[in-house]
């Protein structure tokens, strides 16, 4: 039943129109504190092949010399990648298979690009392995002494190598109800592990920097996976995703500490889940979901001063875990990408040129 409705919902959103523009104004101090601006569509680019058996995370893409897009999803049921056409969404190969061993996997989960390395987080291996584009070449792995259930990461180019953030939602085991324990809040403080990794000779070196979480009511992290950083302001941001506690998302400093704001709480309906950074120029946007079961809507928040900017919905894709920007100009996607999973079986993609038009936001913003 629901694969005939996703396919009625597939052709209905390729043949739609594109939405007309919509006037969307940076809020207002009391409009900040009342919530969000409502939620526009935007109909979806492409929705590449559903394989629910896959249990399809997060995304990455990457541009080849040759100008190919590679779109980069882990399948952490099926413990391998899946590999995609960026522009069209076509299936291309799958990359690996259930292991320890180099090039394997066992429940890959968060996923990134920076340059030719993809960084994969495999939450039941209980590292982060590094492999090499365009062979997926396998480099090396690292913090497996270290993480106890990792989900996600971002990489940042620092220092002649990359500062690597790895979220760990590690927990005290589980309850009756098979539901897990979170541990006291003084035992968060390992919540996110820094590393400076260092790539040459076909290695890969890591040094654990420091362990962050702050241990306050406000700044603990909870429950953690989607993470993303602003080295020009300073920032990382962490989705809290402990609904039973809030929606949202903290706001620390890349040294580790938190800066004592968060943003987003109440105007979530649904769980704070992805989260990356669409630069343009000096300014650009935080890119945010919320995770509902029958619609994902992405919440735009302006890069500087944190406050909402608009927020919109596709006409398919719901219950997204992660999601990319992918900013680099192709000749279906010039002014880039937004990938977004959908409902674990798949990945969709905004044009940027549509989000734009329909939030009244800048176009000419790719790399």
């Amino acid at each position: 039943m629901r694969a005939a409705l996703l396919g009625t919902a597939l052709v209905l959103a390729l043949s739609a129109c594109q939405p007309t523009a919509k006037s969307t104004q940076p809020p207002s101090a009391e409009d900040v504190a009342e919530g969000a601006a409502p939620s526009v569509r935007v109909t979806e680019a492409f929705l590449t092949p559903m394989t629910p058996a896959d249990n399809i995370d997060s995304p990455a893409s990457w541009r080849a010399a040759d100008g190919a897009l590679w779109l980069i999803a882990t399948a952490k049921a099926t413990d391998k990648l899946v590999v995609y056409d960026g522009q069209s969404g076509e299936h291309l190969r799958d990359v690996g298979s259930t292991g320890t061993a180099p090039g394997q996997f066992d429940r890959p989960n968060g996923i990134a690009v920076s340059g030719d390395l993809v960084f994969i987080v495999e939450r039941d291996n209980h590292r982060v392995q590094v492999l090499q584009l365009p062979d997926f070449k396998p480099l090396g792995v690292f913090a497996a002494g270290d993480l106890r259930k990792p989900y996600g990461l971002w990489v940042n180019p620092a220092q002649g190598g990359y500062d690597v953030y790895v979220t760990d939602s590690y927990d005290d085991g589980e309850d009756a109800a098979g539901n897990d324990i979170l541990p006291a809040l003084e035992r968060l403080n390992e919540r996110v592990r820094r590393y400076h990794v260092e790539v040459g000779d076909g290695t890969v070196q890591a040094r654990l920097v420091r362990s962050i979480g702050d241990t306050s009511a406000k700044g603990a992290l909870r429950v953690v996976e989607s993470i993303w950083g602003d080295p020009a302001n300073d920032r990382l941001l962490v989705a809290e995703e402990d609904e039973t506690y809030a929606s949202e998302f903290k706001v620390y400093t890349l040294a580790g500490d938190f800066t004592g704001n968060t943003f987003g709480n109440g105007q979530f309906k649904a769980q704070a889940e992805g989260v990356m950074l669409r630069t343009c120029g000096d300014g650009g946007w935080w890119i945010t979901t919320e995770q509902g079961k029958d619609r994902s809507v992405f919440h735009l928040f302006d890069r500087r001063t944190l406050a909402p900017v608009g927020a919109f919905h596709g006409d398919v894709v719901a219950n997204t875990d992660g999601i990319w920007n992918g900013q680099q100009a192709s000749a279906r996607f010039p002014q880039g990408a937004l990938y977004a999973v959908h409902d674990d079986q798949g990945v969709v993609a905004f044009d940027w040129r549509d989000i734009a038009k329909a939030l009244s936001l800048p176009q000419d913003c790719a790399l």
